[in-house]
């Protein structure tokens, strides 16, 4: 059993994370996809660089990067667990897995309430946390019933706030996720807060008024000093591991 090291940032985070620091099993978190990369893969890594300072090894399931022979993933693992690359065994820091195919197949297996995933436990026992990458839909087959609050992010990109309206949607209608919604903005938007910011406002409002889900989102500064630790940053993989899905630990047997 390892323990993992306490978030720094802030006292609060660090004393928060003392409820999840003990590490039986893999934890699933997820991340919702919803074509804005430009405020989604930013955050990622930064939550996944702050879980790694924290002492937790990290596998992101990427499901927008699809397996091949010459990159394997998931599947291949799935269709053969003995398959193992060196950093599957030993895990150091984070590492990012193409997951298009294998969690389509897990998907399809007819397990559900949060069962769906189970084979990861054994597959992927080495890593401390597990983070899907998916688009909502792919969320929706696998984490029902899991408990499980995926990531959802707003930017300033036009687009953002509907394409995130349209995953929350598919999430809170289809599969009663509710999504942990974090909205990326500039550090001198953090100290003004006269700046309106209309994408998310208008986020929230389409959500209570069609959806009645009141949306509370968390503010993540989209550049971080270098000199000082993120406390945006450890709030949310605070937020993010206290509704994570805790996996068993036992060997994959594929069915037949």
């Amino acid at each position: 059993m390892r323990v993992a090291l306490m978030l720094e940032a802030c006292v609060n985070q660090g004393a928060g994370l003392q409820g999840v620091a003990l590490q039986a099993a893999p934890r699933v978190i997820a991340m919702a996809s919803h074509g804005d990369q430009q405020g989604e893969l930013p955050l990622l890594w930064s939550l996944c660089s702050t879980l790694v300072e924290s002492g937790y090894s990290v596998m992101v399931l990427d499901a927008n990067a699809i397996e091949s022979d010459n990159n394997p993933g998931l599947v291949q693992l799935l269709d053969d667990a003995h398959w193992r690359d060196e950093e599957l065994d030993k895990p150091e820091s984070w590492s990012v897995l193409p997951a298009a195919l294998g969690l389509l197949k897990m998907s399809r297996s007819g397990v559900t309430q949060g069962l769906t995933l189970d084979p990861l436990g054994g597959l992927l026992q080495n890593f401390g946390v597990i983070v899907i990458y998916a688009r909502a839909e792919v969320l929706v087959r696998l984490l029902q019933g899991s408990g499980i609050q995926p990531l959802l992010t707003v930017s300033a990109l036009k687009t953002s706030p509907v394409t995130a309206y349209q995953a929350l949607k598919k999430m809170l209608l289809h599969a009663n996720l509710r999504p942990t919604v974090a909205k990326i903005v500039a550090d001198f938007e953090v100290t003004s807060p006269e700046i309106n910011r209309p994408e998310v406002d208008n986020l929230q409002q389409c959500a209570m008024e069609f959806l009645g889900y009141q949306i509370e989102p968390l503010t993540i500064r989209a550049r971080q000093s270098k000199d000082r630790e993120s406390t945006d940053i450890s709030r949310l993989a605070l937020r993010l591991l206290e509704n994570a899905m805790p996996l068993r630990r036992h060997h994959f047997v594929e069915s037949h």
